[in-house]
C-alpha cells in the first residue's frame, strides 16, 4: 500500500458505505507495525460516505495528513462497501531560525 516508516510502521485509511443507513459516516486512520499489527487508530465524521466523502472529511480535519495511493475498493463479509489507501503525514520542511538584526 505505502512504503512503510523508517521503523516498518504503516498508516492508512478507511472509509465505508452506510449499507444500514445507521447515519454514521466516517473515516477511520489505522497505525501497524512492521508485523501488520495494530497499534492505534482514530476516527472522525465525514459529510457523505465513500473516497470522496474521506478526501473532504482529511482536508478539512487533518489538513497534513496525506493520501499516498488511489482508494482501493473492498467488500465484507456482511456486503458492505469499504475502501483503503496508504496515508502520510506531510512533516513541513525545517526552517531557519529568524536572523538577528545586526546593527
Amino acid at each position: 500500500m505505502t512504503a512503510p516508516a523508517q521503523d516498518g510502521r504503516t498508516m492508512h485509511l478507511t472509509c465505508y458505505r452506510d449499507i444500514r443507513r445507521y447515519g454514521w459516516l466516517h473515516v477511520d486512520l489505522f497505525l501497524h507495525d512492521r508485523d501488520g499489527r495494530e497499534l492505534n487508530w482514530v476516527h472522525w465524521g465525514a459529510a457523505e460516505e465513500g473516497p470522496d466523502g474521506a478526501d473532504a472529511a482529511c482536508a478539512a480535519v487533518e489538513p497534513t495528513l496525506r493520501r499516498t495511493t488511489e482508494w482501493q475498493h473492498g467488500i465484507r463479509a456482511d456486503g458492505s462497501d469499504y475502501w483503503t489507501a496508504g496515508a502520510v503525514w506531510d512533516v513541513p520542511a525545517p526552517t531557519d531560525p529568524p536572523q538577528e538584526a545586526t546593527q
